[in-house]
């Protein structure tokens, strides 16, 4: 079974003046209309497609490779705004629509937004920046703190940065976990920090406690060797140069250097740390 506003690889079934005809199993035969048919391609070959519905809600495929899909989220550029909503850049010559109604904030020409993706209940492909409708806002037992998790930066708030887990869910990173600039629609690897007693999920950019320490540790000890035993980086570093470089605050690098260095692993010299060999 194939669905609107994702991908699909489907098998081309017959050639017409004005495309090709593809089996779109549960939509039936698919057209992929013409400026979008790759040279050589004919009768019985394969293609990967995407599935979308026209001005007269008619399913059809293209060759075109979209930003974002259904159920997805992602941080897009609006292209122009009209007396139905917005329309977004999402890769396709055909824009994504944001209602007025899904739009957290007025949407204006030429700014970005994180939005989510939906098919809405007459089968058109829309966008919402209205997150929370979306995406789960509770842990519900999803997560447990420690554990590695894939972000994408949504928005700012007072109290720190709304993010995106793993595309599912939203959680905040709180403003003293924030180590480096961050900017809606960056994407980061990230932490759960801890579960709220409300449910809701806090997000930290750098492992805690021990295991933190032993891979830092690790890192450091690997890309002094690479880079012949010496490094500048040390504990007088900026802050923003060392969170760079290893994502982690400039605190927790002191740390680790102090432990290398009581270890007898490193030497800490004028301006550079040295490997002991």
């Amino acid at each position: 079974m194939f669905y609107i506003g994702r991908s699909a690889q489907l098998h081309v079934v017959k050639e017409v003046e004005f495309g090709l005809y593809l089996d779109g199993d549960n939509f039936g035969e698919v057209l992929l209309p013409k400026r979008y048919v790759p040279a050589g391609v004919q009768p019985g070959d394969w293609l990967d497609v995407f599935l979308y519905r026209d001005s007269e809600d008619i399913v059809i495929a293209t060759t075109e490779k979209p930003f974002v899909q259904v159920g997805e989220c992602a941080h897009l550029k609006v292209a122009q705004v009209n007396d139905y909503g917005a329309f977004l850049d999402w890769g396709l010559s055909k824009d994504l629509f944001v209602p007025f109604k899904e739009q957290r904030v007025p949407m204006e020409q030429g700014r970005s937004y994180t939005v989510c993706v939906f098919e809405d209940i007459t089968g058109r492909i829309c966008a919402s920046s209205k997150l929370s409708l979306y995406l789960g806002e509770k842990n519900e037992g999803m997560f447990t703190a420690g554990e590695a998790v894939h972000l994408m930066i949504a928005s700012r708030s007072p109290l720190g940065y709304k993010a995106i887990i793993n595309g599912a869910y939203l959680g905040l990173i709180h403003n003293n976990d924030v180590l480096g600039a961050l900017k809606p629609g960056q994407k980061i690897s990230g932490y759960i920090k801890k579960i709220r007693p409300d449910d809701s999920i806090d997000l930290t950019l750098q492992q805690q406690g021990t295991e933190m320490k032993t891979g830092l540790a690790e890192q450091i000890l690997i890309d002094l060797a690479k880079a012949g035993g010496t490094s500048t980086l040390t504990d007088k570093s900026p802050p923003d140069e060392i969170f760079q470089w290893y994502q982690v605050s400039k605190a927790n690098y002191k740390k680790v250097i102090g432990q290398l260095y009581r270890e007898k692993k490193i030497l800490i010299e004028d301006g550079r740390i040295v490997l002991v060999k």
